[in-house]
């Protein structure tokens, strides 16, 4: 299993202090039932962290017609909504939960050249909350296809408190590239025109890179 730069200072703390508390419990208790409860429970609360930063090696799809998703997770939202920050008009929100059991890996959902980008600190609702897309903690990233303009957010929710985005205006991506990683979950938003035919409905869910999400 690959796993992601993010994560690598994370795994190497949680590692040292794990060993840290495991040492203490032995040499206060010695090897008694306490002792490897506790090393059994730091075990797999470590094994959870490293799943956390897992980055799984896909074959992206490539269509310039497509939107790709852009995270793992399970759909929570397809309605019309005003986007208000930058693209100033109606669009379809989708929006896509990531719980910590999912890859946190972000990936372009098009080709195209970042147009905008901005980073917004913010609160910490449940991803889930309705406000989460405008009062969390953010990033907003348009980037223009030539044809299309699509937005997509990268959300912290309650226990994501950290993320990282590799957008830079003016630079040319291609759908399926990292744009970032959200660490220990949370939501990515599309804000896409009222013309795209939307290929997935709300409670399914989709795989970064490979589930389309829409069609232009």
């Amino acid at each position: 299993m690959k796993i992601h730069k993010e994560g690598y200072g994370v795994i190497r703390n949680t590692f040292l202090l794990f060993s840290a508390i495991t040492a203490l419990f032995f040499l206060l208790l010695g090897c008694s039932v306490a002792s490897y409860i506790v090393l059994l429970v730091l075990i797999i609360h470590f094994a959870i962290v490293v799943t956390f930063f897992r980055s799984p090696e896909r074959t992206p799809i490539e269509d310039a017609t497509a939107v790709i998703a852009p995270a793992d997770g399970k759909i929570v939202m397809v309605k019309e909504v005003y986007e208000g920050e930058y693209l100033k008009c109606d669009c379809i929100q989708v929006s896509i939960f990531m719980s910590v059991f999912n890859v946190h890996v972000n990936w372009f959902p098009v080709n195209g050249e970042v147009e905008y980008y901005k980073y917004h600190p913010g609160r910490y609702f449940v991803a889930m909350h309705p406000k989460s897309s405008e009062k969390n903690e953010r990033t907003s990233i348009v980037v223009n296809t030539g044809k299309e303009k699509v937005l997509f957010r990268q959300i912290a929710g309650y226990i994501a408190r950290r993320i990282v985005c590799y957008a830079t205006e003016n630079k040319p991506v291609s759908q399926g590239e990292q744009v970032g990683f959200i660490k220990f979950g949370s939501r990515v938003d599309l804000f896409l025109p009222l013309d795209a035919r939307i290929q997935v409905t709300k409670g399914q869910k989709v795989e970064g890179q490979t589930t389309i999400i829409a069609k232009f």
